[in-house]
């Protein structure tokens, strides 16, 4: 591992960073174990992580994950009172930073995986679970709601009605259920969960960045458009695309029957 010079990285609350140049891997580590609080002040660093990961010229794969058996618990419920109204209003914006990050990002998720913790996973692109993981939105049993684009999120991806299960009903979420309902990208044995990020992590950064990025961001900005508007979009990116050094590399190793080498431009 090597060591951040961003002052970004530096004074971190309940997480840590590690980036392995060699692999092109940064990992974003909740480390407050046994059960991951997430803290007010930790939310907006975690976006500066983000940012700044998504800045670094070593990373081209993002992983969240966790110490300990547990990612996540939720948040520090006390901090609720005693954040600033202005503090609370910027909390979904600090844990969209996956979402907005240009990179893949992947959420690795066992045992408790509550509130916040759910809701930045949501933030991400994948989500690798283990079978002891618990996905739940407990806002309603302290009689709030979620504040972090959970219910949102939640609902683009299995619908109003489970939505309606499980935030207002507080109900949690088998590891199993999560990937039947589309909600976890995969799911795996316990003592296999790093296996499988780390698997999921050589397969990203084998693909040309440029056509990753452009994929991520006309995935999530066509979410809410038209058919015809995404189509439009998406032919738009196409044709930059094929101007790309990547495209011909990619074309020309396919002929070549070699793997490519791209370089990101």
């Amino acid at each position: 591992m090597t060591d951040q010079p961003d002052p970004r990285l530096a004074r971190l609350d309940g997480f840590r960073v590690e980036i392995d140049a060699d692999r092109a891997r940064a990992d974003i580590v909740l480390a407050r174990p046994p059960m991951n609080t997430i803290s007010m002040p930790q939310r907006d660093q975690l976006r500066h992580a983000f940012e700044a990961l998504d800045e670094d010229g070593r990373v081209r794969v993002i992983v969240l994950r966790a110490d300990g058996e547990h990612f996540s618990s939720g948040g520090y419920i006390r901090g609720f009172l005693e954040a600033s109204p202005e503090h609370v209003s910027k909390l979904a914006w600090n844990i969209a930073a996956p979402a907005r990050c240009s990179k893949p990002v992947i959420a690795a998720n066992r045992g408790y995986t509550f509130g916040v913790g759910f809701e930045i996973s949501l933030a991400c692109d994948f989500r690798i679970v283990s079978e002891t993981c618990q996905y739940a939105l407990p806002e309603q049993k302290l009689g709030q709601i979620p504040g972090s684009g959970g219910s949102a999120r939640l609902q683009k991806i299995v619908g109003i009605t489970r939505t309606k299960d499980i935030v207002m009903r507080s109900r949690r979420i088998s590891a199993r259920q999560a990937l039947d309902w589309g909600i976890a990208t995969d799911c795996v044995p316990d003592d296999r969960l790093e296996a499988a990020v780390d698997a999921l992590v050589d397969e990203l950064r084998a693909f040309a960045p440029l056509a990753q990025r452009t994929a991520k961001r006309l995935l999530n900005e066509t979410e809410d458009a038209l058919l015809t508007t995404a189509i439009e979009l998406e032919g738009h990116c196409y044709s930059r695309l094929r101007q790309s050094d990547d495209f011909r590399e990619g074309v020309e190793a396919f002929h070549e029957k070699r793997k490519p080498n791209f370089t990101g431009s």
